[in-house]
């Protein structure tokens, strides 16, 4: 049976990569004789809240939950905002509904991508940011009301819990069990300040304790400030980072800049049931409707969506349509066939997405993953 997919295009450019993403997935899983996705359309979005004043459908967030994954292009426009200031985001929602508690972020460098690192093992850099994406300082954000707000203060809440640790540390280190098992380092370093925060102390604690049941995974511990510094100097030697919300935030962030831009950051957020992937990059709306959005965060996005969806759901062949995306990247980039206009390339969307559908559709690339 085909899976079942909830889209959410948003807003500025996620429209566009959304439909570059969906239509790259359609020739993909054609190429490897998959069954093609079944796919229900929900409106939302900071376009979606000045036409009605809702910032999702009615029935979106149960309707999407229903569904096996759910793909969402960007949400927000910075013109667009609630009485409080804060921009529309209803997928935070998305993320407190359902508990989508390991936002996976994925930091890979290609070939030919301008990068800031003068040290040619840039080109080395392979590793992971898990963000936990429900708890932390982004706790309050999650549902309007949970800021304690008066005339002269405002607080914002750091949840850290038992419960949601543990389940993200193992996460993080089964995640560098299969990566190990594809050449990974087999490392799990803990991201935190637990040397000012009870919390964060807290949060180091439960890591170690997970770390017991995983002794073939090399376990270790790094401040926040002295991980922004290793990222700079050597980030070829990290593996997995497993850390806290608003820490991984900024982190993967920076992760982006090493490897080309936000237009390189793909995303997935996990739950026990259900995956959200995404673009980590904002809607763009200095660059809405002008064919220069870098489509690839939102192709790799898709490309682990259908990984995802492969291992929950059991959907024949979709692991092969994922490795087919991620191979055309590949050879788009070493080839020089894919030049976006982010790297300083002659390429915009249409004409990235063109020329990874002749890579995806190549007969030496399908048949080399076992399609027809």
């Amino acid at each position: 049976m085909s899976p079942h997919i909830s889209v959410i295009k948003g807003d500025g450019i996620g429209i566009d990569v959304a439909d570059a993403t969906l239509f790259l997935i359609e020739r993909a899983l054609s190429a490897v004789a998959a069954a093609p996705l079944n796919m229900r359309f929900i409106e939302a979005g900071a376009g979606y809240f000045a036409e009605t004043g809702k910032d999702m459908e009615p029935g979106g967030e149960v309707a999407a939950g229903k569904s096996d994954a759910i793909f969402l292009g960007a949400i927000g426009l910075p013109s667009i905002r609630h009485d409080d200031g804060t921009e529309i985001s209803p997928h935070l929602r998305l993320r407190d509904m359902y508990g989508l508690y390991a936002g996976v972020r994925p930091v890979k460098a290609y070939p030919n991508i301008p990068g800031p690192l003068a040290d040619a093992r840039g080109q080395d850099i392979d590793m992971v940011i898990i963000r936990e994406s429900t708890e932390g300082l982004f706790y309050s954000a999650a549902v309007h009301g949970r800021s304690e707000v008066s005339p002269n203060e405002v607080r914002e809440t750091m949840l850290i819990t038992r419960d949601v640790s543990e389940r993200l540390h193992d996460f993080a280190f089964r995640l560098a069990a299969r990566r190990k098992e594809q050449g990974g380092k087999g490392r799990v370093t803990c991201v935190d300040k637990a040397n000012v925060f009870t919390a964060m102390a807290f949060f180091r604690e439960i890591f170690d304790n997970i770390a017991t049941n995983h002794p073939t995974i090399t376990a270790d511990h790094c401040y926040v400030d002295a991980m922004a510094l290793t990222m700079v100097r050597n980030p070829w030697d990290l593996d997995v980072l497993v850390t806290e919300n608003m820490f991984g935030d900024i982190l993967s962030d920076l992760a982006g800049g090493l490897v080309g831009g936000m237009g390189m950051a793909a995303c997935g957020e996990i739950g026990d049931e259900i995956g959200l992937f995404q673009p980590a990059h904002g809607s763009a709306p200095d660059i809405i409707g002008q064919d220069k959005a870098n489509p690839l965060a939102a192709i790799l996005s898709g490309a682990m969506m259908l990984d995802y969806l492969a291992e929950t759901t059991g959907a024949k062949h979709y692991d092969k349509a994922a490795s087919l995306i991620h191979r055309a990247v590949e050879t788009g980039f070493s080839d020089n066939l894919i030049r976006p206009v982010e790297f300083g390339g002659d390429m915009g969307t249409k004409s990235v997405v063109a020329a990874l559908d002749q890579l995806i559709t190549a007969p030496k690339i399908a048949n080399s993953q076992g399609g027809s």
